[in-house]
């Protein structure tokens, strides 16, 4: 959350746009940069809600990257990722990450947090296809995995997490945390809501 922030006062400031706290970009995050970046502008307003917002995204990208250059990325795993994420794949499951988030940045941070090894294909927001809620990167997924939609589960923590899994044909489960535009996980239309990814392979049945 503070390397997003981060990323995005920098390329409004580079603009003479201004600022965002950390508390209100976390209720803007939710489907994409491209639309963070517009709903930052249009929060900002005046001459921010005016401004060009390729330019603002180009230097979100540029800022991003820097901080990933300089190894200041501090991103940190919600507990239980790194333990479930194992336990998956000890058990033989296949691993994908689809994000909105570009695929170098998401699978810089992956290595980054040691999480690589355990996934064997990411689907980014550049790449592309449609962008979540749009099904297209979990079927691309799917495809990747050698996994047909049905005998597929996604893991989310939104509302744009569920239309997606639900227009591609997955089960889903959700987290009660992460960026859910400002709204609450838990109420979310999910099959089931976990505490943690730690829970994930009790409930698949995959615990030796």
């Amino acid at each position: 959350m503070a390397d997003i922030t981060q990323a995005l006062n920098g390329a409004l400031r580079e603009q003479g746009l201004g600022s965002l706290t950390v508390a209100e970009v976390r209720i803007l995050i939710g489907r994409g940069v491209q639309v963070l970046i517009e709903r930052a502008l249009a929060r900002l307003g005046g001459r921010a809600a005016r401004a060009d917002a390729a330019r603002v995204l180009a230097g979100f990208h540029a800022q991003y990257a820097r901080l990933e250059e300089r190894g200041e990325l501090t991103a940190r795993l919600y507990p239980g990722v790194a333990s479930g994420l194992s336990a998956l794949h000890a058990a033989g499951l296949k691993i994908a990450v689809v994000t909105n988030k570009g695929g170098d940045a998401a699978r810089g941070l992956l290595a980054a947090r040691q999480l690589a090894p355990w996934i064997e294909a990411v689907v980014g927001g550049d790449g592309g296809l449609a962008r979540k809620p749009h099904p297209a990167p979990l079927l691309a997924a799917c495809a990747q995995l050698g996994v047909e939609p049905a005998h597929a589960l996604m893991v989310g923590d939104s509302l744009v997490d569920v239309e997606a899994a639900r227009a591609a044909g997955l089960a889903v489960v959700c987290v009660p945390y992460g960026y859910n535009e400002g709204r609450d996980p838990r109420a979310l239309p999910c099959d089931a809501i976990i505490e943690s990814v730690a829970e994930l392979p009790a409930l698949l049945g995959v615990v030796p």
